[in-house]
């Protein structure tokens, strides 16, 4: 199996920058894709990024441009850079890992709070 736990949420005043990290730990090799997800108040779970088994990387339209998701060498950390933060991004933010061991399956973090003021 995999456990993620995240790191770095905050609180920020609009125009300021966070970086978020997730922390993998267990099977990371059985690992084929990690994503960022939030969810406001009141909203769903949204997407935010999302970097494939095939290495690429897909926004949310809207934080393409602002957010940047990578990942370490060594496959066990994954970040987000969150640069010209707005209100309308505070959310509770979550990471997600899929992963294959004999089957499908894939797993949340706990997440971590991001608040932006204005």
């Amino acid at each position: 199996q995999v456990h993620l736990v995240e790191s770095g949420g905050g609180l920020v005043q609009a125009g300021g920058s966070l970086r978020l990290s997730c922390a993998a730990s267990g099977a990371i090799n059985s690992i084929k894709a990690m994503g960022w997800y939030r969810q406001a108040p009141g909203e769903r779970r949204e997407q935010v990024a999302v970097i494939t088994s095939e290495q690429t990387t897909v926004y949310a339209e809207s934080v393409k441009g602002r957010f940047t998701a990578s990942r370490d060498n060594a496959g066990n950390t994954f970040y987000l850079q969150m640069n010209m933060l707005k209100p309308e991004d505070t959310a509770v933010y979550y990471c997600n890992a899929e992963y294959y061991i004999d089957y499908w399956a894939e797993t949340w973090g706990q997440g971590t709070q991001v608040t932006v003021s204005s």
